[in-house]
């Protein structure tokens, strides 16, 4: 089984295919932790970003600063290099295929990474229930920031993300959204679990 989760950023995607990895005993994959890593290296270093995308091993995956706003925003940036895209498509896929199944969340995973994918979500909530989670969030972390700027950070990585020629944001004409505008994360995990559950999945056999 393969569980393809995509959205936009603050829509509770990241959490919610953790979880679902987790109660289906499968393994996970943040795609935009591999995006992160080459924008922040390509920062940090003076290289080109396609170049750090096509050397990204799995421990490039582990430094904490991954995590941090800044990140983030560089992710969006070099996302939208089509050279980049192609040259992290391999390590992508490559994880996809395991024998056991996977669970991956990103931004393309139900429509170029795994468009076979037989479970896809796409996670979805108010500009405005994002920017509220991604505040909170930030100031749980000790950043220092007010939620207009918050709300208009978000508002300019959607636009890079689902206008980029190469892999936009976008649900797959297959995918089922899920919007968590008004859902916590204990709600969001149930409504999926009995999604994919309707389709025939159960737990695999520890």
């Amino acid at each position: 089984m393969v569980i393809a989760v995509d959205g936009p950023s603050a829509s509770g995607k990241g959490t919610l295919a953790k979880r679902l990895a987790a109660h289906f005993r499968l393994p996970h994959l943040d795609t935009g932790l591999l995006y992160r890593a080459v924008g922040w290296r390509a920062l940090q270093t003076g290289r080109a970003p396609a170049e750090v995308a096509a050397r990204l091993t799995a421990a490039d995956l582990a430094d904490p600063a991954l995590r941090t706003d800044e990140a983030g925003q560089q992710a969006s940036k070099v996302g939208a290099i089509p050279e980049v895209r192609v040259n992290l498509l391999k390590f992508q896929k490559e994880f996809s295929s395991q024998a056991s199944g996977a669970v991956l969340d990103g931004r393309d995973i139900g429509t170029v990474i795994c468009p076979d994918a037989p479970v896809k979500l796409f996670v979805t909530a108010s500009p405005e229930a994002r920017a509220e989670r991604r505040y909170q969030e930030l100031r749980a972390r000790g950043v220092d920031t007010i939620k207009p700027r918050v709300l208009a950070e978000m508002a300019e990585r959607d636009r890079r993300d689902s206008e980029r020629a190469a892999a936009p944001l976008k649900a797959a004409p297959d995918a089922w959204l899920l919007d968590t505008t008004e859902m916590d994360a204990d709600a969001a995990f149930a409504a999926a679990v009995a999604f994919i559950e309707g389709k025939g999945f159960r737990v695999a056999a520890p």
